[in-house]
């Protein structure tokens, strides 16, 4: 027998248990498991193939519930972080709804380029009871169903409109999946009725195939140019990205930077390039940065990019170089990276292969003593700094940067700090102290509020020897907090160290600086007389017995001077504990972290009655001054 008689969505199950990625010495399944919630659109088709292989082979593919479509889909981005985007799940969802519950994780997905397979259901490609139950309809095109919305944030799209379309289909979606330049949400569009059509499978598609990834070497002349322009450089300033994780380059930017002295920032997709302690690592860089980083950055003559997209928050809006005559070398796999800022020179390259050619080239290369020694003190001040931010102060409502210093001091080296959105990502960025390469997870590309919980499950699943620490506000929290139920339901171990501070307390610090006085950032009754939220009473909200109402096992901090204390102690019974474990702490969201000196575009109307806002728009104009143009001298010009 050559074929094997199968429906579309038993072929398409059954293909993505036999696929392998291979990374060197390292071989492992791509799709580890398929998280799926299930309605009319795939309950008789990829529910019924994950069902049928429970029955017949039940570790072939696994199954694992999700409370909602667009947290499975993040716990698959965080799940692929973690194997260091050797492996992901696939995710389904019913038509309609339940599919573009799904769009918001697609983006995440593709902007930190890590792969995740989406499988949402479509709407009959026969059309037979069109239109169905959940199914959009447009009268200028027949042809458009909701999923269309997938192919801007996809990396690779396609719709099974007939059976035999999987095999190109399937293919194609795994060589994306395990592509390092193209990875990102890969999405296949399954008709409700191509899913349960029969099909005679090949049996050499069903077979064991290995997906390697590329790990391409620089070209010689290219690593040769760089490291002469390293060689002549006063101050050069390594910026490492999350392409130094992904290619696990940590050991040869560790000797890199030890033989040459020259100093290092990381983005926040790089934190873990080096640990904290590290002499020439001077934390994070641009917008949430260190000040030692962005002042050395601020200097630099030679900017070397490693894996870094170059964000406006690594960039500081264009405003963190301002060397006049600062030149980049940027080290990327993928070139539409490696050309940004008008890169003097790109090195499309590994990240890992690229570090391995420039330590050969550059020899007996050191910087000079003077800047060795800008370095040390830089490092030293900062250092001083953070120690300073994280006494206790014995307030009732302590600060953000005491209850970072508190879990962090109880936190082992190998366990994961998980973060994504609000204040605490750039508190967390100049403030955490990593001491592990994967030990530190913010989700900062898209900075999606509500990724962070089911994140906590991805990282567990991905390694179960560490403990994931969940720090959310109370405003992300409340975004997306039923993954608890999963973690609850599968004996998942993680502590989420939730802070409540009555509002969106990110959004709230930059409207103050705006101009806009924090309008509609608090968690307020309403005051129908003014028509706002801004001067009414708390909400009596309790998260933690919400949590509890989920089945975590919670420790409530009391207000008091003892409260950072308390935390200390309910960090470590929470990783001693079993279960899933949630500390609930109020916190003083008016007290802010150390500034790193630096700054992030955030447009202001220059025509305002406010005078909270005229004196926002003056303070605008002079920042602005300091931006500079993509290619050439001076700033740019602002109409």
């Amino acid at each position: 027998m050559t074929t094997k008689p199968m429906s579309v969505s038993q072929a398409v199950v059954e293909f993505l248990a036999h696929q392998y990625t291979v990374d060197g010495d390292s071989r492992e399944r791509t799709i580890q498991g398929v998280f799926g919630i299930f309605g009319h659109g795939n309950v008789a088709g990829v529910g019924q193939a994950l069902k049928q292989l429970s029955v017949e082979q039940p570790s072939l593919m696994p199954y694992y519930q999700a409370r909602n479509e667009q947290a499975m889909v993040h716990e698959s981005s965080a799940f692929a972080r973690m194997k260091r985007r050797r492996a992901t799940f696939a995710c389904t969802a019913s038509v309609g709804p339940g599919a573009t519950n799904m769009l918001t994780g697609a983006a995440v997905a593709t902007t930190n380029r890590l792969p995740v397979l989406l499988l949402p259901s479509d709407t009959f490609a026969n059309r037979a009871p069109d239109p169905v139950l959940q199914q959009l309809e447009q009268p200028y095109d027949a042809t458009l169903t909701v999923n269309d919305a997938f192919k801007p944030l996809s990396k690779f799209f396609d719709r099974v409109t007939r059976p035999e379309q999987i095999f190109s289909a399937m293919l194609q979606a795994m060589r994306v999946l395990t592509d390092p330049v193209e990875t990102g949400a890969v999405t296949i569009c399954l008709p409700e009725d191509v899913q349960a059509e029969i099909i005679d499978v090949p049996l050499e598609f069903l077979a064991d195939r290995e997906w390697h990834i590329r790990r391409p070497r620089p070209d010689a002349y290219v690593s040769h140019n760089a490291s002469l322009s390293i060689i002549k450089a006063k101050r050069p300033f390594i910026i490492a990205g999350g392409g130094v994780i992904y290619s696990d380059a940590h050991a040869e930017l560790k000797r890199l930077v030890e033989a040459t002295g020259i100093p290092v920032g990381t983005t926040q997709a790089g934190v873990g390039a080096l640990n904290w302690d590290h002499p020439q690592l001077l934390g994070s860089v641009g917008t949430t940065g260190t000040t030692a980083a962005n002042r050395l950055a601020k200097e630099a003559d030679v900017v070397i990019g490693i894996g870094t997209r170059y964000s406006d928050f690594t960039t500081a809006s264009r405003t963190a170089f301002q060397n006049p005559d600062v030149k980049f070398i940027n080290i990327n796999i993928a070139s539409f990276d490696a050309y940004k800022h008008g890169s003097s020179i790109p090195i499309i390259a590994d990240a890992r292969e690229a570090l391995k050619e420039l330590n050969a080239e550059l020899g007996g290369y050191r910087v000079e003593p003077t800047y060795a020694a800008l370095i040390r003190n830089e490092k030293k001040s900062w250092d001083e700094i953070v120690d300073a931010a994280f006494v206790d102060k014995k307030l009732s409502k302590p600060s953000q940067t005491e209850i970072i210093g508190a879990v962090q001091s109880q936190s082992d080296p190998r366990d994961v700090l998980i973060c994504a959105a609000g204040s605490l990502p750039g508190d967390l960025h100049k403030l955490w102290r990593v001491r592990d390469p994967l030990g530190y997870h913010v989700e900062y590309a898209f900075s999606c509020m509500g990724y962070e919980i089911a994140a906590g499950l991805g990282v567990a699943r991905a390694d179960s020897t560490r403990t994931p620490i969940v720090m959310v506000g109370d405003g992300s929290y409340l975004m997306m907090h039923t993954e608890m139920v999963s973690a609850v339901a599968e004996g998942l171990k993680f502590v989420v160290v939730l802070i409540q501070n009555h509002g969106f307390a990110s959004i709230g610090h930059l409207s103050e600086t705006v101009g806009s006085q924090r309008f509609g950032t608090k968690y307020r009754f309403r005051d129908d007389a003014a028509n706002n939220f801004e001067q009414g009473d708390q909400l009596p909200v309790d998260l933690a017995t919400n949590a509890e109402s989920l089945g975590m096992n919670v420790i409530r901090i009391e207000e008091s001077p003892n409260a950072i204390a308390d935390l200390m102690a309910a960090v470590k019974a929470a990783k001693a504990h079993p279960k899933a474990t949630l500390i609930h702490i109020n916190s003083d969201p008016l007290i802010y972290s150390p500034s790193g000196e630096s700054w992030w575009d955030v447009p202001i109307p220059a025509v305002s009655t406010l005078e909270s806002t005229q004196k926002a728009y003056d303070a605008y104009k002079e920042a602005v001054k300091a931006q500079k143009p993509l290619l050439g001298k001076g700033s740019i010009e602002r109409s």
